[in-house]
Formats: structure tokens, C-alpha cells, sequence
């Protein structure tokens, strides 16, 4: 039996940094990245949330000044809102497998295809503050929003790549882990141009912070118990590792529209700009492989800029006459290819995407306090770093894309005099939202 550590060169150092930036960890020799994208690119508030996120076309309240500044001219008195955000992750990832022949049966070979687990992860925050106050025929708001928030980590192991009866290849295992979050602090203010047109513009301030680790281990030894069954991880048989950060920051621009045809009809849309981060990356030497340096010992630097997603957002709203009832559509169009085009990947890409949001709402306008009760759901697009047909079979199993899900929306509202408590959920296989939000007018 054999086991396969292959060695690892310059040539391979520069292309390694540049995908270690990817908010995750890649393998040195392939350049693959296998952390999901988790950004909440859903409009903010429990009741934007409850309306399967198609909200674009509403805006009425202070959560516009993020999801489509014109609408804050809709506003009649200053607001407040706050909204806290629980997130549950359950994130897939490659756990093992066979990358070519058939298994051989004896511990962890037992799968002629590639063996999957799940990353579970639940992160709790506040992710959306503002404040907005409205003039006769003009609006301001401030506001904080969290872009991303979230932890994945993972153990690769058991990799087989083929051979013979008495002898196995077993490719290198690997750990890893990463924790992202993407704060925007922004400026909207929106004009009416006329009874039935608004305008609004924002400026955005994003703070990133980004860490990751990847350590690529050899297995515990030679033995037929170690080639064919769990690693161990132990220090001694790190081959390479990779660590990233990023305390970065930019500026980027918002702008939106909101029109009204008739009284009952009502059309919007926004643009919001993509961040752009500075990350740097350090290229690390196990204790397994003589690098030339000691163990621990820094083999290269590097550093690049990653450009996040552009998003447009369009959509149209029907209110009732007497307001009990209102139904609202979005499409967005999320270029999530800008990440892959900025790191000059060859043998990956990631697909942009269009979503389709539709949820209604029903306000029992009767009872005291006023309660109105959401439904919606919205069609999310794979939009996973995958690897291209004609990459190596590593990165083609660590990268396979994902699966297009729908999520499923419901949320209840209470309104009083100057508080308005609303509480939603989204549900879908990869992600589980829970938002709470409260808006005070005064």
C-alpha cells in the first residue's frame, strides 16, 4: 500500500495566495476555495423579510434608506429602527472520497463517488440600525447593515485517486475554518421630483473582516490503519498551511427610484455597488515537507483585491384601495462573477444570478392594536464557486457548485401609535433567518 504526499513548489505559491483571499481556504496545489458565499443581499426588517424580500417597490419605511433610498420621502415622521438577525447555517462541503477508480472497500475507500457532510453554524446580531428623518419634499437617513456574518469549517479527508489491489493513492487531508463579517455604514437621502416620482442616493462605508486557516495534513503513518482510515491531524504531519486576513474598507454608492402611476400601483428599483476588499495572505511550511525554512516558517506573501457583487433590484406593488391588502414582486441580479473575474480564476467561476421575490401582506385594520400577518417566497439561483469541465479532478470535487433553493417567507406585524414590532422567518436548505425588528416614529 502507498499513500500519495506530493510536494509542493514556488511555482504553485502565487496562484495559492490569490485563492486563499476567496473568504476561504484553497489547496495549495489545485487553487480551489471551498467556502460557500452566505451574504444577506435580502432587504433589511423583519417585515421586508416576511414579504419573501420583495420590497423594492414598497420602501415605506426607515429600512429604505438600505433597500431603495427613495422611498424615504414616504415617511412622515422621524423614525428608528432596529433589527436583530438570527442566522443558521447548514453549509455542504466535500468530505472525502473517490476522485477516480473504484473503492476498495477497507476503511474510508468504501465509495466509489464522493462522500458530502454538512459545516452547521449559528451566528445572532444586530443587522440593522437607522434613523431617518423626513422633510416636506426631502429625507435623510443613517443607517448600519450587515452585509455578512457567519462561521464554516471543515475536515477533507480520505481522498483516493486510483492504483491496484495491493497499493491505494490517498491524496493529502485537509482542515480548515473561516469567519466573515461585512458591515456597511451608510448616507441616503431621497427628493420628490414630482406627486408621483422619488429619487434617492446613498453612500455606503463597508469595514471587512476576514480570517481563514487551511493546514493540508499527510496521514498519521504507513500503516494500512492510517491509509485507509481517519486522520489524526497531528502537528508533526502538516505539510502546508495557509492563513488570511483582511481589516479592510471602501466606499461605494446606492441609488434607487420609486414611481407611482396610480394610486393603488407603484414601481421601484435600486442599484447598490459592490465593495471592493484588501486582503493579504501568508503561505506557511508544515513540519512533514522540507521547504527550506523551518516549520512555521513563512514562504510567501501576497495580497489582492477582491471585488464583491453589483445589485440591481427592480419591482412593482399593488395596494388595495382601502390599504388591508398589498402584494409586491422583485427581481434582483446579483454579479457574483465579479469575485471569480477579480482573482483571474482559469479553472473556476461563479454563476451571477436572478432572483425572483413574491410576497403579500393582509392588515386587520379593525382591530387595535392594527396586526398584519406576511407571506412570500423567493427563488435563489446555485450561485457556488465551482470548478470548470476542464479542471483537475481535486478541484472539480471540492468545487461542484451547489443546488438552486427556494426559500419560504411568513411574518407578523403589530402596530401602534409610534411602535411598530414585526417579526419574520425564512426558511431553506441551506440557511434559516429569523429577524425580530421594532420601528419607532415620533
Amino acid at each position: 500500500m502507498m499513500t500519495q504526499v506530493p510536494r509542493r513548489s514556488s511555482d504553485f505559491l502565487v496562484l495559492a495566495l490569490l485563492l486563499a483571499a476567496l473568504l476561504g481556504p484553497a489547496d495549495v496545489a489545485a487553487q480551489e476555495a471551498i467556502v460557500p458565499l452566505q451574504f444577506s443581499y435580502s432587504d433589511p426588517g423583519a417585515r421586508s423579510l416576511g414579504f419573501g424580500g420583495a420590497f423594492v417597490a414598497l420602501a415605506d419605511d426607515a429600512t429604505a434608506a438600505f433597500a431603495n433610498p427613495a422611498g424615504l420621502v414616504q415617511l412622515l415622521r422621524p423614525e428608528i429602527s432596529i433589527e436583530g438577525r438570527r442566522w443558521d447555517y447548514s453549509t455542504p462541503y466535500t468530505l472525502g472520497g473517490r476522485l477516480e477508480g473504484q473503492a476498495s472497500g477497507n476503511g474510508l475507500d468504501n465509495t466509489d463517488g464522493l462522500r458530502t457532510a454538512k459545516s452547521g453554524d449559528e451566528v445572532t446580531g444586530l443587522s440593522f440600525l437607522s434613523f431617518a428623518y423626513p422633510g416636506e419634499d426631502w429625507s435623510i437617513a443613517v443607517f448600519r447593515h450587515e452585509l455578512a456574518n457567519f462561521d464554516f469549517s471543515s475536515e477533507t479527508q480520505g481522498f483516493f485517486l486510483g492504483g491496484t489491489d495491493c497499493c491505494q493513492n490517498r491524496d493529502v487531508d485537509q482542515r480548515a475554518s473561516t469567519d466573515v463579517e461585512l458591515v456597511g455604514y451608510g448616507l441616503s437621502a431621497a427628493y420628490r421630483l414630482s406627486d408621483a416620482f422619488d429619487l434617492g442616493l446613498g453612500v455606503v462605508y463597508y469595514d471587512a473582516s476576514i480570517d481563514t486557516a487551511v493546514t493540508q495534513f499527510a496521514i498519521d503513518d504507513d500503516s494500512l490503519e492510517s491509509i485507509f482510515g481517519r486522520n489524526s491531524y497531528l502537528p508533526e504531519n502538516s505539510i502546508i498551511g495557509q492563513t488570511t486576513h483582511a481589516d479592510s474598507d471602501d466606499w461605494t454608492l446606492t441609488g434607487g427610484f420609486l414611481w407611482r402611476p396610480s394610486p393603488n400601483w407603484s414601481i421601484g428599483g435600486v442599484y447598490r455597488q459592490g465593495p471592493k476588499i484588501d486582503s493579504d495572505a501568508v503561505l506557511i511550511a508544515g513540519q512533514a515537507v522540507d521547504f527550506g525554512v523551518p516549520p512555521g516558517g513563512v514562504l510567501a506573501r501576497g495580497s489582492v483585491e477582491i471585488e464583491f457583487p453589483d445589485y440591481y433590484g427592480l419591482g412593482f406593488a399593488y395596494r388595495a384601495a382601502d390599504g388591508d391588502l398589498t402584494l409586491s414582486f422583485q427581481w434582483a441580479h446579483v454579479e457574483y462573477s465579479s469575485i471569480a473575474d477579480s482573482l483571474d480564476l482559469d479553472d473556476q467561476n461563479i454563476d451571477d444570478v436572478d432572483e425572483l421575490h413574491l410576497g403579500g401582506e393582509y392588515v386587520f385594520l379593525g382591530s387595535t392594536p392594527i396586526v398584519a400577518v406576511r407571506l412570500g417566497m423567493w427563488w435563489e439561483p446555485d450561485h457556488q464557486l465551482q470548478a470548470k469541465s476542464d479542471a483537475e479532478p481535486r478541484t472539480r470535487a471540492l468545487l461542484r457548485g451547489g443546488d438552486d433553493q427556494m426559500h419560504y417567507a411568513a411574518g407578523v406585524g403589530v402596530a401602534m401609535q409610534k411602535f411598530q414590532i414585526d417579526l419574520g422567518v425564512d426558511l431553506a436548505d441551506r440557511v434559516n433567518t429569523l429577524s425580530l425588528s421594532t420601528i419607532y416614529s415620533f
